[in-house]
């Protein structure tokens, strides 16, 4: 095989620059490090049947993880995390275990089952109402609105929800620079000898389609939130509307709609010039390059915890109770894996496309 220069192409790994080595092979030791401390918390909960803070501990029936009783939870936790810890370790860093066949094949689908477990099973709907409410707590903290009890938001089981998605990030970067080392591209950008310019157009291609299904879907939720403002039960009858707004939810359901349009006006940041170049409107940022961070680390965030409240929302029996059988609210939330499906591969075309020299192999393009 040639590259497009016309030089031959070896199947020999990316020469890696030693001075930036270290800037990303930590993820592995990292990820061995948590996911052996919470293994070991695990099994103090399992020993001492106290602690456990998921499953039937957890007083959120929209949890995936919900009927789950805590001694098989805390001992499946316990395996599973200590079992992790030794995978992670063996990817971690230059001379990580290589791997052929089987064997590679198995270790790829612990890591990257485990990284979704943390990221998408384990958090609850809470992680994503809270980001939502964070700029209303944050802007009427001062003036003490809304009144909010704290100690009953930040609970033991959403801490432990956040601590599990940090673990989920550090272990799914600690799989995927290995699965790159492993095939002889760079551990840090994933290019390689074989990179095709065709395959990286295509998958930029899907990510502005994507970006159009990330654009639209939160859209539709806003709207049925915004009809109860103006006080039409769309998706929802008359007692259920008369009770939110007596309770205020109105409001907060409000605030929720408006993070779901900020959003997808930021979503659509993504193919837009002035997703790439700060507009001139922005003083002391006109003119400015978009760091390409800025967009693709919240992308990161949103798009599993949206995935994470979509399949909580539309697999709890409360949730069917309360809106019986209505098609519309239903229809608004079981778009949401989709919602955050799209963002993601959105993202990840924007970053393909923005992406620069990479610092460890010194590759571009």
């Amino acid at each position: 095989m040639t590259s497009s220069t016309g030089d031959a192409v070896t199947s020999s790994p990316i020469p890696i620059s030693s001075a930036t080595a270290g800037r990303f092979e930590w993820a592995g030791y990292a990820a061995a490090l948590w996911a052996a401390t919470y293994g070991v918390a695990a099994l103090v909960w399992t020993v001492t049947g106290h602690g456990f803070p998921f499953g039937t501990n957890d007083s959120n029936q929209m949890a995936l993880l919900r009927n789950i009783p805590p001694d098989v939870g805390a001992p499946v936790f316990a395996g599973v995390l200590l079992a992790t810890a030794v995978a992670a370790f063996a990817m971690a860093g230059r001379h990580a275990v290589r791997l052929h066949g089987a064997p590679r094949i198995l270790l790829l689908g612990l890591g990257w089952t485990v990284a979704a477990a943390l990221l998408v099973i384990v958090p609850t709907v809470s992680v994503m109402t809270l980001t939502g409410y964070a700029p209303m707590l944050i802007l009427g903290a001062p003036f003490g609105w809304p009144d909010v009890d704290y100690s009953r938001v930040f609970t033991w089981s959403l801490l432990n929800q956040a601590w599990c998605m940090i673990g989920g990030y550090l272990l799914a970067f600690a799989v995927l620079s290995w699965q790159r080392r492993g095939r002889g591209a760079c551990p840090r950008c994933g290019r390689d000898h074989d990179a095709s310019p065709a395959e990286r157009a295509r998958v930029v291609t899907w990510g502005r389609r994507a970006t159009a299904v990330a654009v639209v879907v939160p859209l539709f939720y806003a709207v049925s939130r915004y009809a109860w403002v103006l006080h039409i039960p769309l998706g929802a009858d008359q007692a259920l509307l008369r009770s939110l707004w007596e309770s205020g939810a109105v409001w907060a359901g409000a605030g929720l709609a408006t993070f779901a349009v900020v959003g997808s006006v930021l979503t659509l940041g993504l193919v837009q010039r002035w997703g790439e170049v700060f507009p001139r409107w922005m003083p002391g940022l006109a003119g400015r390059r978009v760091p390409v961070k800025l967009a693709t680390i919240p992308v990161a965030y949103v798009a599993p915890i949206v995935v994470t409240g979509g399949l909580a929302l539309v697999t709890s029996p409360q949730m069917w109770r309360m809106v019986g059988n209505d098609k519309v609210l239903i229809f608004t939330h079981a778009l949401w894996p989709l919602w955050g499906i799209a963002l993601a591969v959105a993202g990840y075309g924007y970053y393909l496309r923005r992406r620069g020299a990479c610092l460890a192999c010194g590759r571009n393009g």
